[in-house]
């Protein structure tokens, strides 16, 4: 049929976003569960982002690129969660068409800028722990605001792209989203259009978007991991082994699941396992992300402790005053 005849036909107007199923009776678990995650994602970075600008001794580089992170996912959770609780609570699961666009073109510019942050914090730490003495001077205050500003602006850029052309698409029924969130490839699935143009130039910038960085990411990594395997004592190499090893399982982790669900050829057979995927770069690596990076950290620690000292000793005073 040519586009001409699909003109013709009824437009759709709105989408529905099928969730994990059909299955009203799980929903108030579905609920209870992923309000659970966000109020723990939302309050852990929160948390970060205020320690990071409000305590001078955290005004290093590391921490100023984990407070763009925890800003970033916050962002990236507000995008998402929220809609999907709604459809939980309400069991209304349509979005309008706009809508939809709106919250896949956030979605995309946030998990871009996601994927070139994570790089660029682990560049950091390469430079710390293999290039301590050189660091000052190659990680400026003035390289920092470059490379931070650099992943949010590239993410936007990219993402820009692929949310005009897929938004050029005709969609004239079926609006069934086989997916919790607007996505790319669920909805150029359901265009009445040519597609093959859409879905080839998504793989390409999304693999432009996560496979170089996550080279970069891993093999800094690794230098890193060898330069750990180096040093003499053994508690210290046991301390630093393990908090790096954890940063790359949450980081292929995070990488993996992405390039599984947009790099490698997509097919319909895959729509259940990349649901499944998904929830690993939108829910759960928000969620560990300020505990893996931030909260287990010592200097984190002592500033949350004399937050918490501030606070109550704010509270107390208050108290003495009003009696």
């Amino acid at each position: 049929m040519t586009k001409k005849e699909w003109k013709n036909k009824t437009v759709v107007t709105e989408f529905i976003l099928l969730g994990f199923g059909n299955s009203p009776e799980l929903d108030p678990l579905l609920f209870l569960m992923f309000l659970f995650i966000y109020l723990v994602t939302i309050t852990g970075n929160i948390l970060i982002l205020v320690l990071t600008v409000t305590n001078q001794h955290l005004h290093t580089p590391m921490y100023f690129f984990l407070g763009n992170l925890a800003c970033l996912e916050i962002c990236y959770s507000s995008n998402i969660l929220p809609r999907m609780l709604l459809g939980f609570l309400g069991g209304d699961r349509s979005i309008s068409v706009s809508r939809c666009f709106t919250q896949y073109y956030f979605f995309g510019c946030l998990a871009a800028a996601e994927c070139y942050l994570l790089a660029v914090m682990s560049y950091d730490r390469y430079l710390a722990v293999c290039k301590p003495l050189h660091y000052p001077s190659r990680m400026s205050s003035k390289l920092c605001l470059q490379l931070g500003a650099a992943s949010w602006i590239s993410g936007f850029i990219s993402n820009s792209i692929l949310t005009s052309l897929i938004s050029n698409l005709d969609f004239c029924g079926p609006n069934e989203i086989e997916h919790f969130f607007c996505d790319s490839f669920p909805m150029i699935k359901l265009s009445c259009s040519d597609t093959q143009m859409a879905g080839f130039v998504t793989s390409v910038v999304a693999g432009v978007c996560s496979l170089p960085p996550f080279l970069l990411t891993f093999l800094s990594y690794l230098y890193i991991i060898i330069t750990v395997m180096r040093i003499p004592s053994a508690t210290g190499r046991q301390k630093a082994f393990s908090t790096c090893s954890t940063h790359l399982i949450v980081v292929v982790l995070f990488y993996w699941s992405i390039l599984t669900v947009y790099v490698l050829p997509h097919r319909d057979t895959q729509t259940s396992p990349n649901k499944v995927f998904s929830v690993f770069y939108t829910i759960l690596t928000p969620l560990v992300n300020p505990l893996i990076y931030s909260l287990r950290n010592k200097e984190v620690k002592e500033a949350l402790q004399k937050q918490a000292s501030r606070f109550l000793a704010f509270r107390g005073l208050l108290s003495v005053k009003r009696k």
